[in-house]
C-alpha cells in the first residue's frame, strides 16, 4: 500500500509540473559509561548542543555519528544550516588536537524515508518575489561553505561517510556527494530536479559531479532533472554500497570496522585525489553567484512549481 504522505520524487515532481501548467530540545548526545571513562574522549557536557542534528561519539569505532533531526520540512532550512556549521566547527574543536582519536565522521538523517530534500524552496520563492538578492546569495554562500568543509573532511584526518537511508534531492544530493563514501539503502531516490522550475543546483553539484563522473555526465544529470535509484547511483560510481532497507547503520558500522586498520592509507588516497583534482571555495561561490542571478529571472510559472514542491515537503511533517 502506498503511503500518500511520504515524499515521492517522481510523483511530486510530476504533480508540480502539472500544477504549473494550469534546537536545544534535542538535548545532549548519549555517551556510554565506557566512553565517559576514556580520558581522551571529549567532554559530553560541552559538545553538540544542537537543535536539528543529533551527535553521538562512538569510542569503539573512533566514529562521530551525526543524524539530522529536522523540526519541520526535511530540507536545508536556515536552522539546519546553522547547526551543520556548528557540528563541523565543534567536531574540529573537540578532536582537532587529539590526533588519531577520531577516524570517521558519519552523517545520516532520522527523518523517515528522507536524507534531505534540498533548499528551502518557499524561502527562495519569497526572496525572488521581493528581489532580495542579498539573502539568496548569503544562503547560497553558507551552503557552499558547508560543502567545502565536507569535501575537505573538515581539515582533519578523517573519512567522511554519507548514510542515505532515504531520498536525497537537490541540495541534499549536493551535500551527500561531497562525502568520501556514500552508503545507501536500496529504496532511496536521488536527483537534481531544479531544472524543472527553471533553475539549476548551484551549491556544488556541477563541481562535484564533473569530478566524480565527468563533465558530460554531470551536465546530463543536471539538465535532465531525472530521479535515480540507489542501484543506478552505484553503477555510476557515486554510491559505494547499496544495502537493504533498514540495514544502513549496521552496514556503515561494518564498513568502518573493515577499513579501520588501513585508515591512514584511505585518508591519504582521498587527500591525493583532492590534490589532483582540487575544488576550491572560490569556485563554489563563483557558481552560486550565477545561481543567484539565475534565480532572480524565474517566471511566475516557475515560482508556482517551486511552491508546489515546497508544499509536497510540508506534507511530510
Amino acid at each position: 500500500m502506498i503511503d500518500s504522505g511520504r515524499f515521492n520524487p517522481s510523483r511530486d515532481i510530476a504533480e508540480a509540473a502539472g500544477d504549473a501548467h494550469c534546537v536545544a530540545d534535542i538535548g545532549q548526545p548519549a555517551f556510554s559509561d565506557t566512553e565517559r571513562a576514556d580520558p581522551n574522549a571529549p567532554d559530553p557536557s560541552t559538545l553538540f548542543d544542537l537543535g536539528q542534528i543529533d551527535v553521538r561519539w562512538d569510542a569503539e569505532l573512533s566514529t562521530l555519528w551525526a543524524f539530522m533531526t529536522p523540526h519541520e520540512r526535511p530540507n536545508s532550512n536556515l536552522g539546519l544550516i546553522r547547526d551543520t556549521m556548528a557540528w563541523q566547527r565543534e567536531s574540529r574543536r573537540a578532536f582537532g588536537n587529539k590526533d588519531g582519536l577520531l577516524k570517521f565522521m558519519v552523517l545520516g538523517s532520522r527523518f523517515p524515508g528522507v536524507f534531505n530534500l534540498g533548499g528551502d524552496l518557499e524561502m527562495f520563492a519569497e526572496c525572488i518575489q521581493k528581489r532580495d538578492r542579498a539573502t539568496l546569495l548569503k544562503y547560497g554562500v553558507a551552503c557552499c561553505e558547508i560543502v567545502d568543509r565536507i569535501w575537505h573532511c573538515n581539515d582533519m584526518n578523517v573519512i567522511n561517510i554519507g548514510l542515505a537511508q532515504g531520498d536525497a534531492l537537490g541540495g541534499g544530493l549536493e551535500a551527500l556527494m561531497c562525502f568520501d563514501v556514500i552508503i545507501a539503502e536500496r529504496h532511496a531516490k536521488f536527483g537534481l530536479p531544479e531544472v524543472l522550475f527553471g533553475l539549476f543546483p548551484g551549491m556544488g553539484a556541477y563541481s562535484i559531479l564533473s569530478r566524480r563522473v565527468g563533465p558530460v555526465m554531470a551536465q546530463q544529470m543536471i539538465a535532465q532533472g531525472r530521479i535515480y535509484s540507489a542501484d543506478e547511483m552505484y553503477d555510476m560510481g557515486i554510491v559505494a554500497q547499496v544495502v537493504d532497507t533498514g540495514e544502513g547503520e549496521a552496514a556503515t558500522a561494518k564498513w568502518i570496522r573493515d577499513h579501520s586498520a588501513h585508515h591512514a592509507g584511505y585518508v591519504g588516497i582521498n587527500r591525493a585525489g583532492r590534490r589532483v583534482n582540487p575544488m576550491t571555495l572560490a569556485e563554489l561561490t563563483d557558481i552560486v553567484e550565477i545561481w543567484t542571478d539565475t534565480a532572480l529571472t524565474l517566471s511566475d510559472r516557475d515560482l508556482r512549481m517551486m511552491r508546489r514542491l515546497a508544499a509536497a515537503q510540508t506534507r511530510l511533517r
